[in-house]
């Protein structure tokens, strides 16, 4: 029996849909949520995403500012930009696009923004929040991934989560947050020995390295849950995960696809924590 997929398009909707009513419960407050997206330079793959996240903002009834810098752009100019955001009262998200020009350091420029507009949750600040179990804005991806394992109601209380991948926007926060839910926690990356033995334990894994065919049918338990936040592409040019889809959907018992996974819920939940941000400003 193939596995169940998790569909991260309707869940996706779902939230954008919750998101949409709660904006106008804020309007009727004097407050309408509010982004601005900082992109720097003309990456084609940025520029999809920046679009992406614009629209749903727009579909959600947010207030959305883009602006669109060129790729020459010094680190103190965008970094004066950042503090103009903060200043601004219109804006409780700032989102700079990544991967910035390498003559900017983007630790820099994610460290100037206002923790309290952190929405994409990479701040140090908002890292240290979520180590601690303290109210802060959670990387938007690895939130996602979490609402995907809500939405199936799936018990993590004593569970195995293998997460492959250490990144800090994805794999160390994703770890952090399975562990609040008090799953016993292995983080695998480019230097595990023996990557298999360690997914054959796993009742969940998440993939998020970057690279195709990481997780294959013989490295699943049968029944386990397959997260996959991987972006590829084949060689047909393709998009793809980091999991062999169709042959571990005949082992797993639910997994994500990649198109229509993780993705998607990964723009939802920056809207959730745009919105989260505009109204903590009611109780300041």
């Amino acid at each position: 029996m193939s596995a169940q997929l998790i569909d991260g398009n309707a869940l996706a909707q779902h939230w954008r849909e919750q998101v949409a009513r709660d904006c106008v419960a804020l309007q009727a407050r004097g407050v309408k949520p509010g982004l601005a997206v900082l992109l720097v330079g003309d990456n084609p793959a940025s520029q999809v995403y920046v679009r992406n996240k614009v629209k749903a903002c727009e579909q959600a009834g947010l207030h959305s500012v883009l602006e669109q810098l060129p790729a020459d752009l010094s680190e103190s100019d965008l970094l004066a930009r950042v503090h103009a955001l903060n200043r601004d009262p219109l804006i409780h998200g700032i989102l700079v696009q990544l991967p910035l020009p390498d003559h900017i350091d983007a630790h820099q420029v994610i460290e100037a923004i206002d923790p309290a507009k952190d929405v994409d949750g990479f701040h140090v600040a908002s890292a240290g929040a979520l180590m601690t179990g303290l109210p802060g804005f959670w990387p938007c991806t690895p939130h996602g991934c979490m609402k995907m394992l809500e939405s199936i109601d799936y018990p993590l209380s004593g569970k195995h989560a293998v997460v492959i991948g250490r990144s800090n926007i994805v794999g160390k926060p994703m770890a952090l947050m399975l562990l609040a839910q008090n799953a016993t926690v292995t983080i695998c990356h480019s230097r595990t020995v023996n990557l298999k033995a360690m997914t054959l334990q796993a009742d969940v894994i998440v993939a998020a390295v970057g690279q195709r065919n990481t997780v294959t049918a013989d490295m699943v338990k049968p029944g386990a849950v397959v997260i996959d936040v991987g972006m590829n592409r084949n060689e047909a040019g393709k998009l793809c995960g980091d999991v062999d889809f169709e042959a571990v959907r005949q082992v797993a018992g639910h997994i994500t696809p990649v198109p229509g996974g993780v993705g998607p819920m990964t723009i939802a939940m920056l809207l959730v924590n745009t919105l989260e941000s505009a109204r903590r400003t009611l109780s300041v």
